[in-house]
């Protein structure tokens, strides 16, 4: 079975990889590899702000328990962190986060000045690059192949047994699929002034985000969210904000030295799309896109979902 993955961000490549130790004989094709996007992200698994709710906690839960896994070796780029969500209003903990391991409400002397609440669990932080880097390394132990080109139509992609759709923003052009939008994410890489823990604040639809994630020797510095806005142009002002925001919280960060600023666009859907459908030239499309900020979170369980659906077609075909 020749299968054709279209995008090599963290959907596509985990998708991959599941085809490829499966069996299959998978050909990645995307323009960027890895994707710049998935690059950019923190990245911390939690599914907030997609939906469905039943299939994205199905999604993210297995994801969870495979990232727990992963952190056991070191080259993964998979760390378990402790750390702290707050919140300046008050507001309950998100029900994700009541069943991680360590999870306990803060004692005020824990939270930054400004802050009314806040939580604190052990969740897998992921370096993305190193990360990355895994995932196409285990594509090629398992037989994949990579391509670099850009598509002008998903039939472009053939011949192919099946082809799967993990192109994100592509998407839009691609299916073509109009309700996809982005949201414009920055973040920042600063040197480690001796970080151990994370620290995020739950800014619900705030386009100015907050967090600090430490990844060893660097820690990454969070964020926007510009829903609407798919440029990758860097926003000085913006990138200003983000070192101010994360400073007051931790005036450690005001002796760090920026090294480098990450840029994506989240490909955002009302609900997330993984689905099969027939092309009109009979190829079985299955659909891996629109995850949000939320990628990463869910990209094992989709991944596994997409495998299933390709397993089903051939199951029905005589």
């Amino acid at each position: 079975m020749r299968v054709v993955v279209v995008g090599a961000g963290v959907a596509g490549l985990t998708t991959a990889v599941v085809l490829a130790e499966a069996g299959a004989l998978v050909h990645v094709i995307a323009e960027q590899v890895p994707g710049v996007t998935s690059l950019a992200a923190g990245a911390m698994w939690g599914p907030y702000l997609v939906e469905p709710k039943d299939k994205v906690d199905q999604w993210g839960q297995r994801s969870l328990e495979i990232f727990r896994r992963l952190a056991e070796v070191p080259s993964t780029g998979v760390r378990l962190t402790s750390g702290i969500e707050a919140s300046r209003t008050a507001e309950a903990p998100p029900e994700w986060a009541t069943t991680l391991p360590g999870f306990r409400p803060c004692e005020p002397a824990e939270v930054p000045a400004g802050f009314s609440a806040g939580y604190r669990f052990t969740v897998p932080l992921i370096d993305m690059p190193t990360y990355l880097a895994y995932l196409l390394r285990r594509l090629d132990a398992a037989g994949g192949t990579v391509e670099r080109r850009r598509l002008a139509s998903l039939a472009d992609a053939g011949p192919a047994t099946l082809i799967v759709n993990c192109t994100g923003l592509g998407a839009q052009e691609l299916v073509p699929d109009h309700d996809l939008w982005p949201i414009r994410g920055q973040h920042v890489v600063v040197t480690n002034p001796g970080l151990t823990e994370f620290f995020s604040e739950d800014t619900g639809l705030s386009q100015d985000l907050l967090c600090f994630y430490p990844h060893g020797d660097t820690t990454l510095l969070g964020g926007t969210a510009i829903d609407g806005e798919g440029s990758l142009a860097l926003d000085e002002k913006a990138a200003a904000g983000i070192l101010a925001r994360c400073v007051e919280v931790e005036p450690r960060l005001a002796k760090a030295r920026v090294l480098e600023h990450r840029l994506g666009a989240r490909p955002t859907r009302a609900m997330v799309r993984v689905e099969a459908e027939r092309a009109e030239d009979g190829t079985v499309v299955v659909h891996n896109y629109g995850h949000g900020g939320a990628g990463v979170t869910l990209s094992w369980g989709c991944a596994e979902e997409a495998a299933s659906l390709l397993a089903a077609d051939r199951a029905d075909r005589p």
